[in-house]
């Protein structure tokens, strides 16, 4: 995992116009590796600790023992030199402690559990289409046939593309485009909990659910955002109830018709076995 030094006043104090060094050997207290390993596990530790099964003391003694590993093993890419320097090594991990945690908690997973287990909103735990209620926009929009909402707001021309696709397609039963239904999925980013909303539920013909996200460009925070996507999706399929699910990203337009041709095929597959 790279993490890049960040510019600025760090290592070096402009003082009426003269660059001074600064002693580094006077900051060693709020930078020493302990200190960083149990920041990183506590952040952590914050994550999971209500849906960990185990005791909290466990958890916590697991997350130390890991990020120690993490920050001493040569995962970590530093990409000058000078800061290979044991203290503005650990002045860097300090100032991207939250990207750190990031990267650690993508790979931790409880393990030896049967199943995993969705959370669901405590306030409105099953949400339905007929709960939305009348909202206007200045977007531009068009009636949709095969949705249960009126009609159809176009953020962007794709997602019109994906909607005619949807309209046209025999082994598209219904579908619904996830704005104002209140259908997100937690996930960690930066050391702090963010909200995922998918920009498709999609019925298909085998009975398969698809949640389709319409993407132009990746990144690593919507890489984190399919990991919980994924998660939840086994889930939910674990739980039973709520029928089969499954999820689907389109990086270009063309990818929305090769997408529902598998998850049908995948689906009626899935059936007659």
């Amino acid at each position: 995992m790279p993490i890049t030094p960040k510019t600025g006043s760090l290592f070096h104090a402009e003082t009426q116009g003269n660059v001074t060094a600064i002693d580094l050997e006077h900051l060693p207290d709020g930078f020493r590796l302990q200190r960083l390993v149990f920041q990183a596990a506590r952040k952590g530790f914050a994550e999971l600790r209500q849906s960990f099964s185990g005791t909290e003391e466990y958890l916590a003694a697991q997350l130390v023992r890991i990020v120690e590993s993490f920050l001493n093993s040569n995962l970590l890419d530093i990409p000058s030199l000078f800061h290979t320097d044991p203290l503005r090594r650990r002045i860097l991990i300090a100032l991207n402690i939250d990207l750190v945690v990031q990267h650690v908690m993508r790979y931790v997973s409880e393990q030896n559990t049967e199943r995993l287990t969705p959370v669901f909103d405590e306030e409105n735990p099953i949400g339905t289409t007929g709960q939305m209620r009348t909202w206007y926009t200045t977007k531009p929009s068009f009636p949709a046939i095969k949705s249960h909402i009126s009609h159809l707001v176009g953020d962007s021309s794709w997602e019109g593309h994906a909607a005619n696709v949807f309209e046209g397609r025999d082994d598209v039963i219904a579908y619904a485009k996830n704005d104002h239904l209140g259908f997100q999925i937690q996930y960690m980013w930066a050391g702090s909990r963010r909200r995922y909303v998918p920009d498709f539920l999609v019925r298909l013909s085998g009975g398969k659910m698809l949640a389709l996200e319409i993407k132009g460009t990746d990144s690593p925070q919507n890489k984190a955002k399919r990991d919980a996507l994924n998660e939840w999706v086994k889930a939910i399929n674990s739980t039973g109830g709520f029928g089969q699910w499954a999820w689907d990203v389109a990086f270009k337009p063309s990818d929305v018709q090769d997408i529902i041709t598998k998850r049908t095929n995948v689906a009626v597959a899935e059936s007659v076995a």
